[in-house]
């Protein structure tokens, strides 16, 4: 971790921030559709993050936690474990009490979550599509797409690892177009 990330840690600790189990999705996605018109990424539905709860919180690989400030929720995040790796999939805030650095406490203890189940790899998910040179000498300057996230996580440390990308398997060309005219492209 980088110093000031650990710092980052610590200060939310000392200011107030703490950080419980969760299970109000409604909410959850209230934040996820804040942190997505900041940000500018896409949100999914409610349902579907219900639906993600639902199949994996019963099994215990799966975890909503939520960073607060006497008992207001300001940050968010599911994460998921399967064997010895954890994922940091969905994470929200809010616009209120940012200077508290709800975040950096909310996944430290998704990381301790992680490793009290056996976790050994704890998966950060996803940063700019760019190689490790070009993220590293334009983190500080750089603030549109997913620049702010890749500055959040690189303070956790670790490795860059790519994976594959995600294959759309098209089974109507006709719909499959209209979906990338009309919605898929926004």
């Amino acid at each position: 971790m980088k110093p000031k990330c650990r710092y980052n840690i610590r200060l939310a600790e000392k200011k107030g921030i703490t950080v419980r189990t969760w299970d109000d999705i409604p909410a959850f996605h209230e934040m996820m559709t804040v942190t997505g018109g900041r940000d500018n990424f896409g949100v999914h539905s409610k349902e579907y993050y219900q639906r993600a709860y639902e199949l994996f919180h019963p099994t215990g690989t799966c975890e909503l936690l939520v960073a607060e400030f006497e008992g207001k929720p300001l940050a968010s995040l599911m994460v998921f474990a399967d064997a010895t790796r954890a994922w940091y999939v969905y994470g929200a805030s809010n616009d209120q009490e940012r200077n508290r650095m709800p975040t950096y406490l909310l996944q430290w203890e998704a990381i301790r979550w992680a490793k009290a189940r056996g976790c050994e790899e704890y998966d950060l998910w996803g940063v700019p599509d760019e190689n490790e040179e070009t993220l590293e000498a334009n983190f500080e300057t750089r603030h549109d797409g997913l620049w702010g996230v890749y500055r959040f996580k690189r303070g956790f440390g670790g490795q860059l690892r790519r994976a594959a990308q995600a294959l759309d398997r098209v089974y109507n060309p006709l719909l499959y177009w209209a979906y990338l005219r009309f919605i898929g492209n926004r």
